[in-house]
């Protein structure tokens, strides 16, 4: 257990006055309860600071930076890769998707998968991210927030039920506005948290060169073997961008960010800036966990698993006073997350379930429905809390690979659907079903992998990032193929959100956001060069 002083409280306190400050602002003072735009999208008049800010605060979760530290004590900065890559697949968004997004006036992703395609796509997305959010990503980060609150001497139930309940609130009579600015402040919480565990870890084991001589170069190294069972430079080269472009450029969880934009200069200044700030994690998170490992080498601290060593850093190495800090990180990252789901998922269920099937909803009660269905997210999340007590890790990992099975064919329709105008509806079906059903062969004969020998055996042990390559693969050959083989799309299809030859995009000034942009890219291969 962690132990704090009475100044730790009192940040902590602080931490949680601040953000319902801030929260309470954002939904008196911007009106958000106006119309659905409002509600949803922010009023879409965010500037790109604000966007930045919350697409890292957003996706750093507290089992991101669990884990992150966690890989990192057991193999070092090679899990930093999917860090590093985020930065690419931010500047994707910016530059590829956003004019297309911005320009076509949607508030969801399942809503452009129908103005492209079809309403059986929307169909499809739409339940597929809620049943995701639900399975994934809310019950994994309630799990991790009750752990947070154990290590301070808080009941399980107790600290699951605080966040729980603390974030549902902003985010119910908030809306995007409201999770938009407590997410701007987080990031600096979470930053100045995960900086003191970082420094004051390097002090105590004498500096950067005393952690290389003591963990050794393979530590170092973000380029591991095809053979590596994690990180195989060919998965993460070819897999992992695959991931990233569902992640970052097509999932409602980020995406929505960028829709409540300004415009689209003000998008994609957002998303470089937050291509920036994914720098940070592989220092702030990944290098905690080496400096954990490092120091339980030297016998200065005791490491039972690897998945605690941020909180036994936090605990030996953070001086008191300052542990309230941390721990203030810790809840950001939570929250942050937290209510980013809470609030796309329920901006998915009101604008493509509900106002699909009564679409001359007034836009007041649509604002009432997202409310409500928001305070449902937070009743399933409550209801979640008695199973994540008994629930093995091991299953977390299965939900987690999940999401490698479901992305690649969701990665595979936008991505093709926006440089090919020939592609449709029948195709795009087509290529999604494939890909789900690809997906739940490998998820069910993974778990009879013990019983299995052969081919059946390969297909369910390969490398899931492998795994992703050969299954966007697939998808994108029945998707051309498919299409091809059925009637051309009509104009409405593809008119404005697919690119055309020699059409300029309307997009604002761009030398600024050119030059940033060979910035990243450049800082991007510098770290390469330097970890390997």
């Amino acid at each position: 257990m962690v132990d704090l002083i009475s100044l730790d409280y009192v940040i902590i306190a602080g931490y949680f006055l601040v953000v319902f400050g801030i929260a309470a602002w954002a939904t008196i003072k911007e009106k958000v309860n106006a119309s659905s735009s409002d509600y949803f999208l922010g009023g879409k008049n965010v500037g790109w600071f604000v966007i930045g800010a919350s697409l890292f605060a957003s996706n750093i979760g507290s089992e991101h930076l669990v884990g992150l530290a966690g890989s990192g004590a057991s193999s070092g900065v090679a899990v930093g890769q999917f860090e590093i890559l985020a930065g690419f697949m931010l500047l994707l968004l910016g530059w590829v998707f956003v004019p297309f997004y911005v320009r076509s006036g949607v508030f969801t992703m399942p809503e452009f998968l129908e103005k492209r395609y079809s309403s059986g796509a929307r169909t499809y997305l739409t339940w597929v991210s809620i049943i995701a959010y639900i399975l994934t990503k809310i019950s994994v980060t309630i799990a991790a927030g009750a752990i947070v609150f154990t290590a301070i001497g808080v009941e399980f139930w107790t600290g699951a039920l605080i966040i729980v309940v603390a974030t549902g609130l902003y985010t119910i009579f908030g809306g995007l506005k409201a999770v938009l600015y407590t997410d701007m402040i987080q990031m600096f919480v979470l930053i100045g948290g995960s900086i003191a565990v970082t420094v004051f870890g390097l002090q105590a084991l004498g500096g950067w060169g005393e952690l290389q001589a003591t963990v050794g170069d393979s530590y170092f190294d973000m380029w591991q073997p095809m053979d590596h069972p994690d990180f195989p430079w060919t998965g993460i080269l070819f897999g992992a961008p695959i991931l990233g472009i569902w992640y970052w450029c097509t999932d409602q969880y980020i995406v929505q960010r960028v829709l409540s934009a300004r415009n689209i200069e003000q998008a994609r200044k957002g998303t470089i800036f937050g291509g920036f700030l994914k720098m940070l994690p592989l220092f702030l998170f990944v290098v905690p966990g080496i400096i954990a490992y490092a120091l339980s080498q030297k016998g200065m601290l005791e490491l039972e698993s690897n998945d605690q060593s941020l909180i036994v850093m936090v605990k030996a190495m953070v001086p008191a006073g300052l542990r309230g800090l941390v721990i203030a990180g810790l809840l950001a990252a939570l929250m942050s997350s937290l209510s980013s789901v809470f609030n796309s998922c329920s901006t998915i269920f009101t604008i493509d379930v509900y106002k699909r099937w009564k679409p001359e909803t007034p836009e007041k009660k649509l604002v009432v429905i997202g409310q409500i269905a928001t305070i449902i997210m937070v009743a399933i999340g409550l209801l979640w809390i008695p199973f994540m007590e008994n629930v093995s890790d091991s299953l977390f990992v299965y939900l987690q690979s999940v999401q490698g099975y479901i992305s690649p064919p969701i990665a595979a329709v936008f991505l093709l659907g926006i440089f090919f105008k020939r592609l449709n509806g029948q195709g795009a079906m087509a290529a999604l079903l494939t890909g789900l059903g690809i997906g739940a062969l490998r998820f069910v004969l993974e778990q009879m992998q013990n019983s299995l020998s052969g081919i059946m055996y390969d297909f369910a042990t390969f490398n899931f990032l492998h795994f992703a390559i050969f299954l966007f693969v697939i998808c994108s050959i029945v998707l051309v193929v498919v299409s091809l083989m059925t009637p051309a799309p009509a104009p409405e299809k593809t008119d404005g959100i697919t690119y055309e030859r020699g059409v300029q995009t309307e997009s604002g000034k761009k030398k600024l956001d050119t030059l940033l942009t060979i910035v990243l890219i450049a800082i991007i291969a510098a770290l390469w060069i330097y970890f390997s």
